[in-house]
């Protein structure tokens, strides 16, 4: 069988004034007709790098400096940008890894889909509409004609990444390259995305190269693997050979660290091979450190106390509000956390998760019921002290750590902000101690202080939210999908560090996850939620061993899984 994709001896570099960086060193794979390719590997592996150089989209100054890409036969490494734009969407789609930027937040769904279809197809009037609408409905996206009009913004961060995924199929390619296509998608509709990608591989022989951290979702779809470490493929193979019996020491280390949903564990298994080298976390001693003062303030009352909760959203505007849509984010919801208790939620993208942690910090408003935070209630409530007090008890990580941060202020800035809203300092230059000491706690050191977001990578970021999320001395973590967006590797490390700074400073959690092995991993009780209601909650070992509800035994059954005996094996 011809091959629709071969990349041969590729090599992509970018040189600065300090040298040339090679990203990508003589790869070469291939792709058939119908055939499904992972790629995986830690941040910075250069896999995203070999998307990019498919498709001719490198970020300046990179560039191909050996090797060639062939397409069906042709070589379209050395094609113009000119000739190029008659590829992209119409024979090689792209599924880019950050929703949130992928989308232009100027323009309706609607208006972004129906442009891409008219400029890769030949279709016309009403049947670019049924296409749109057809292709939100296969992405798993309710009542698209409601929808239709709404902005990004408008969608959560997992129903985004199903329109990025419909424009990426609009224009009906022969190969798609999805980089990170799952990474904010729940189980359910995971499953859903994963059997579209089946159906058009086996109906129209469509290539896919999957890059992904998640190794159950190659081990649920791909038929080959491409293991890559440090800009070099390390190993290729079947699926099963690779997750089974891999030869390379980084597999195995990369396939260890994938969490368990079967048995619990004190704490995360780590690749030996990190991001950023060897990062020593400071413990904390309680008694001693600042961090430390609210600890030994312990209150008598329920950390979270939620009753009646109810949210609405309106997603279709009319001057009469009887023609007036609106989306029911939160349904009468009750639940409480213990201090010092890990609580999960789970459930599927637009089940009201995030919603319900955006109500209890503040960032949204309260329709209906009452938030408690160690008996006070901030829901409805003006801000006065009472209540800016509580809620400076609670921060929040949230799930994306490239847009969480301002892109334009220093890292010593970007965490002294909270320490100076509510004047957890005496002084400018105890808030730059405070800033330093947070950063070693996390394990980047004080040298980050003067550096920019850019110049870090995803789990670094994600570092870099922790300690500003721990700079107010909060009693309690609300943690959104803090490592939906970095790869198993790096999620280990992010992951036993919020188990130790739990650990030591008491402090309650509040995690949210569509990553049900992690919510195993982490959490004492888990919350079921569906369409915007509580469906069972549950300790976390009664949930994962026996279910009461038939919603939470569908989750538990799409949890992509790696074959039990290459697991064993591998764990033990």
């Amino acid at each position: 069988m011809n091959e629709l994709l071969e990349i041969v001896g590729l090599d992509v570099s970018f040189p600065s004034q300090r040298g040339t960086t090679y990203a990508v060193r003589d790869v070469s794979i291939n792709v058939k007709p119908g055939e499904v390719l992972g790629v995986v590997g830690e941040s910075g592996a250069g896999k995203s790098t070999i998307g990019n150089a498919v498709i001719n989209l490198l970020e300046p100054p990179g560039k191909i400096t050996n090797g060639k890409v062939l397409f069906q036969g042709e070589n379209i490494s050395s094609l113009d940008d000119k000739e190029m734009r008659n590829i992209r969407g119409q024979k090689i789609g792209m599924i880019f890894q950050d929703p949130l930027t992928s989308l232009n937040p100027l323009m309706t769904i609607g208006a972004q889909l129906l442009e891409t279809i008219t400029k890769t197809t030949k279709l016309v009037g009403n049947a670019v509409f049924k296409k749109a609408i057809e292709l939100l409905e296969a992405v798993g996206i309710e009542q698209p004609e409601a929808r239709f009009g709404a902005y990004p913004h408008e969608f959560s961060g997992g129903m985004r990444q199903r329109v990025v995924i419909a424009l990426a199929l609009a224009g009906d390619p022969d190969l798609v390259i999805a980089d990170e296509p799952t990474t904010a998608l729940d189980v359910s509709i995971q499953e859903q995305i994963l059997e579209l990608i089946r159906v058009l591989c086996r109906e129209r022989k469509l290539g896919v190269i999957i890059i992904t951290h998640d190794i159950g979702v190659i081990a649920n779809i791909a038929d080959r693997v491409a293991v890559m470490y440090d800009g070099s493929v390390v190993e290729t193979g079947k699926v099963h050979q690779i997750l089974t019996a891999p030869k390379h020491q980084y597999t195995k280390s990369l396939i260890a660290a994938v969490p368990r949903g079967d048995i619990k564990f004190k704490r995360f298994k780590s690749v030996d091979y990190i991001e950023g080298g060897k990062q020593s976390y400071k413990s904390i001693d309680v008694d001693q450190h600042w961090l430390g003062e609210k600890v030994r303030k312990n209150s008598t009352d329920k950390a979270i106390f939620i009753e009646g909760l109810n949210k609405e959203f309106v997603i279709k505007k009319a001057v009469f509000e009887r023609n007036r849509v609106y989306l029911k984010a939160v349904k009468d919801v009750s639940f409480s956390v213990e201090e010092g208790e890990s609580f999960g939620l789970v459930g599927e993208s637009g089940s009201g998760k995030s919603t319900i942690a955006r109500l209890i910090v503040g960032l949204s408003k309260v329709d209906r019921g009452s938030i408690k935070i160690f008996g006070q209630d901030v829901a409805n409530k003006r801000k006065d002290q009472k209540v800016i007090a509580a809620q400076g008890d609670v921060q929040m990580i949230f799930q994306d750590p490239y847009s969480s941060l301002n892109a334009r202020m220093r890292v010593q800035d970007i965490i002294a902000e909270p320490i100076r809203y509510y004047q957890t300092a005496s002084s400018d230059s105890e808030a730059l101690q405070i800033v330093g000491d947070l950063l070693d706690h996390v394990g980047l050191g004080s040298t980050a202080m003067l550096k920019y977001p850019h110049e870090f990578s995803g789990g670094q970021r994600q570092r870099i939210s922790i300690a500003r999320a721990l700079a107010s001395r909060p009693k309690i973590l609300i943690c959104d999908e803090p490592t939906s967006a970095l790869d198993v590797s790096v999620q280990a490390h992010i992951l036993n560090l919020l188990k130790d700074l739990q650990d030591e400073l008491r402090l309650t959690m509040l995690f949210i996850s569509h990553d049900l092995p992690v919510i195993r991993q982490m959490c004492d009780r888990v919350a079921v939620m569906r369409h915007g209601a509580i469906c069972e909650i549950a300790t976390t070992d009664n949930l994962f061993d026996a279910p009461n509800h038939e919603y939470s035994k569908h989750l538990l059954n799409l949890i992509p899984r790696i074959e039990s005996v290459g697991k064993k094996e591998l764990i033990s």
